[in-house]
């Protein structure tokens, strides 16, 4: 027994990253650098707000995250003050922080740990390895067991409503959204929707007007600053008016919700797809009656 535990502390940590890198630890980390909010999001809820040094702008969840130590955001890193701050460990969002800054982490030999979640179970999976990092298990898994149950009870009260067809709305001008490889897209599929545009490359793709009217979604959905009502918070909603005879404009089927909550890979996207489940089944009863 006591080698079997003295081989387990040379070992230290290991968990593989969502790059399929195996990072080790040869303790738990202790002073821990967040480079995405969604990470902070994560960190604090897998037990490892305490240990939390610094984080870029936008780490504004939970409350206390807004007091961090700012070390840039995701376009610009502010190097000098992640060195100073003595990090052990530091987690990276990849698609969203300067790739030559990262290069430039690594040759500080300072352990990197990559956060990429892309479907709705890899949040749970993310705080499990993060609490394994930060040797906060019990807080982490306590956390990916809620979330779980909270998605499971959506999917189980929304798995046999019929399907609405959604255009997620990313931007208006140019007009983006988001391909089935994207979060939002298992989020509208656990609510009984189909994304009219799942198959298209990249993960966020520029369409065309023209491709939406023939798509002709029943829904259309998009993300706005804080909690809105449908229909009133943005204008470029309100600019699909201009086509009546598109399904989401005939049934009043124009939603939005709150970016923080559908848009950031961490545990209130539960509450992101609540929303999201409620509005759909708003448009999908919206559509029958309009048929009757």
């Amino acid at each position: 027994m006591l080698l079997a535990i003295t081989l387990r502390a040379q070992a230290g940590i290991a968990v593989t990253d969502d790059t399929g890198a195996v990072l080790t630890l040869p303790a738990p980390a202790q002073r821990v650098i967040s480079l995405a909010p969604h990470v902070t999001e994560l960190l604090y809820a897998a037990g490892g707000g305490a240990k939390i040094v610094g984080a870029v702008s936008y780490s504004d969840f939970p409350p206390q995250a807004q007091q961090l130590p700012r070390v840039g955001d995701n376009k610009s890193l502010d190097l000098e003050r992640i060195v100073a701050l003595k990090p052990d460990l530091i987690v990276v969002w990849r698609h969203g922080n300067a790739q030559r800054q990262l290069d430039r982490l690594r040759e500080l030999h300072i352990p990197l740990f990559f956060s990429e979640p892309h479907h709705l179970d890899d949040v749970a999976v993310s705080l499990t390895k993060l609490g394994e990092l930060l040797g906060t298990s019990s807080t982490a898994d306590a956390a990916a067991a809620a979330y779980r149950r909270d998605i499971a009870r959506l999917r189980a009260q929304y798995a046999d409503r019929p399907a609405v067809s959604v255009f997620y709305q990313v931007w208006d001008q140019p007009l983006m959204t988001l391909n089935g490889e994207h979060m939002v897209s298992d989020v509208i599929e656990l609510c009984g929707g189909r994304n009219v545009f799942a198959k298209l490359q990249p993960l966020v793709p520029t369409v065309s007007t023209e491709a939406v009217l023939a798509a002709n979604p029943q829904a259309i959905v998009t993300a706005a600053p804080g909690a809105t009502k449908p229909d009133t918070a943005l204008p470029q909603l309100g600019a699909w008016r201009a086509w009546p005879r598109l399904s989401a404009v005939a049934n009043n089927n124009l939603f939005s919700i709150d970016g923080d909550l559908i848009n950031r890979p961490a545990p209130r996207i539960a509450l992101g797809a609540k929303q999201m489940c409620e509005d759909l089944d708003l448009a999908r009863s919206r559509v029958r009656q309009n048929a009757q």
